[in-house]
């Protein structure tokens, strides 16, 4: 998933502080430093404690698979994106560029918008905001749609 289980995470983390000194960064920004290795949320505090370090790692691999798998669901557009972008941290791997964003989003989103959010992407101006945006608006309204169809079968 990114990360080569045979590198000492030592040697990661030995990495990370010369980039950061050489950034003139602190250690809470370079978590965020952390994509360029395929794993985020390592805390460079996390020393040269090798339990810590191997948790830590191991968190990140599954949170990685936990966004691979991710569907929208039962979810609505809004909390579904939010968990996108919780988890995509962990695999920015999959994500080089916007376009790639784009295209992993629309094939979590449940079948009611796929279909219009997928024409949509085809659009060389979308972008990651503007396909949650979109894709809220026509779960939205097809739920609307559902809805009054619904009521208007009952009277």
């Amino acid at each position: 998933m990114g990360t080569d289980l045979e590198e000492d995470p030592q040697d990661f983390v030995d990495k990370m502080h010369k980039t950061l000194q050489v950034m003139h960064a602190t250690e809470t920004e370079g978590v965020e430093l952390a994509p360029e290795k395929g794993v985020v949320g390592i805390p460079l505090s996390c020393g040269r404690n090798p339990v810590r370090r191997k948790a830590l790692l191991q968190g990140g691999v599954a949170r990685a698979a936990e966004f691979e798998s991710l569907k929208q669901g039962s979810m609505n557009v809004w909390e579904y994106h939010m968990e996108f972008a919780r988890l995509s941290k962990y695999a920015i791997h999959m994500l080089p560029t916007m376009e790639a964003r784009v295209r992993r989003f629309v094939q979590g989103l449940s079948p009611l918008v796929t279909n219009e959010a997928s024409t949509a992407a085809l659009n060389f101006d979308m972008n990651y905001g503007k396909m949650v945006a979109f894709a809220q608006a026509t779960d939205t309204r097809k739920l609307k749609n559902r809805m009054e169809r619904q009521s208007s079968s009952k009277a």
